[in-house]
């Protein structure tokens, strides 16, 4: 299943191939701060394989908190929130916002609420390596 997605001015899209297709999608609403001020609902494919395209970069942050190992992917001219990343062990991983899907029925959708406060960090990239999107690639299109 392919899956589109992007923030609502459409700076920042991607493409989620998700392999094989899947009779349901797990939308995580992460507990914590960041996530609940921003409606945050991620979900990856461990298998699968992610295209992330940007418009104008210099229109993207990217923030981190806590234990700084992930990376939101923020459009600074939307504000919305559709990637976030975590390098481990030189590999780019990755989980997007549900959110941000565009051609995804919401009843394929199995929301449920995660909290990772208690994780320290070596547990918390060693459950990112095994459960997030592992291969993940960054390109930059024209307007």
């Amino acid at each position: 299943m392919l899956i589109s997605g992007s923030c609502h001015c459409g700076n920042i899209t991607f493409k989620l191939d998700w392999e094989p297709d899947p009779q349901e999608i797990p939308a995580r609403a992460c507990t914590c701060t960041f996530c609940t001020k921003h409606g945050g609902v991620w979900t990856s494919c461990p298998t699968g394989l992610l295209t992330v395209s940007i418009r104008t970069p210099s229109s993207v942050s990217r923030y981190s908190f806590g234990t700084r190992t992930a990376e939101f992917h923020v459009c600074s001219a939307c504000g919305v929130v559709p990637v976030v990343t975590s390098e481990i062990g030189g590999n780019l991983y990755a989980v997007v916002s549900v959110n941000s899907f565009e051609n995804v029925a919401p009843a394929l959708l199995r929301r449920a609420s995660a909290t990772f406060a208690t994780e320290n960090e070596e547990t918390r990239l060693a459950r990112r390596a095994r459960s997030w999107i592992p291969r993940v690639v960054f390109t930059e299109r024209d307007a």
